[in-house]
């Protein structure tokens, strides 16, 4: 990940990009004992679309955010008390500046806080190595583990099962058309019928983009569509501008569309 050191009196700045992701197919498959469902999906790294997210060194911890308002905790803080507690990482001054829209599917808040963990293990010379730090990432969030990686990944389990992938869109122009629509991951949820899918993510992937209408599939969007009608009309106005692909990302409400 891009990262600029500067050093003055003293002072260390870390200064980093966390970008967004779509998911290419969303399966929900089963609910667990636990509450959690279990899912299969591909998470894409769109690095075009980014935070910018600012470590400095400090007396006593600060958190400042610009840009798209945040719903609920910042994960950037939940990811410093994280390795405070853990390696007794000192106090640091964060400044968020927002770019990805939220409730939007596009994993901004946990690209956030899995970028806030890289960082401060490269700021602090804490050693640990992209696996560990994934699995502290899980503790932050589903899709927080795939940033850490950030390169496309096919995921399982709740999202933190994770397997590299071959995958490319070379060739392909991808555009992300936010929807100016805020779901939350609870009412993504609710009303959703659990299955096996028809057809499995990784033998659609292999298809050309222009059959994939059809079998790669986002679960979300049958119970999302329900209550934002909206957004199932700009899916089809992206299809007819002639996109060969259109889905929503995650939970949604952002759509993107392949040409």
């Amino acid at each position: 990940m891009p990262a600029r050191i500067n050093c003055h009196n003293f002072v260390f700045t870390m200064l980093l990009y966390p970008n967004a992701k779509i998911n290419l197919g969303l399966n929900v498959i089963r609910k667990r004992s636990d509450g959690y469902h279990d899912i299969e999906t591909l998470f894409f790294p769109v690095p075009e679309l980014c935070d910018v997210l600012e470590l400095t060194h400090a007396v006593t911890f600060r958190m400042r955010v610009y840009g798209t308002r945040i719903e609920g905790e910042n994960l950037c803080e939940k990811a410093w008390r994280l390795m405070n507690r853990r390696f007794g990482i000192p106090p640091v001054e964060i400044g968020l500046c927002k770019k990805i829209p939220t409730g939007a599917g596009l994993g901004g808040g946990s690209s956030d806080a899995a970028f806030t963990l890289a960082g401060l293990n490269a700021l602090f010379s804490v050693g640990l190595p992209p696996d560990e730090l994934a699995g502290l990432a899980a503790e932050l969030g589903s899709d927080c583990p795939f940033f850490i990686y950030n390169r496309p990944m096919l995921a399982r389990g709740r999202g933190e099962m994770l397997t590299p992938c071959d995958f490319s869109l070379a060739g392909h122009r991808l555009r992300i058309v936010p929807q100016d629509v805020f779901v939350s991951t609870r009412e993504a949820y609710a009303g959703i019928t659990p299955r096996e899918p028809a057809h499995r993510i990784e033998s659609v992937l292999k298809r050309p983009v222009e059959q994939w209408k059809g079998l790669l599939v986002n679960d979300f969007e049958e119970t999302v569509f329900a209550r934002h009608p909206e957004l199932a009309a700009a899916k089809q106005a992206l299809y007819d501008e002639g996109a060969r692909y259109v889905s929503m990302s995650g939970s949604g409400s952002a759509l993107f569309a392949i040409y």
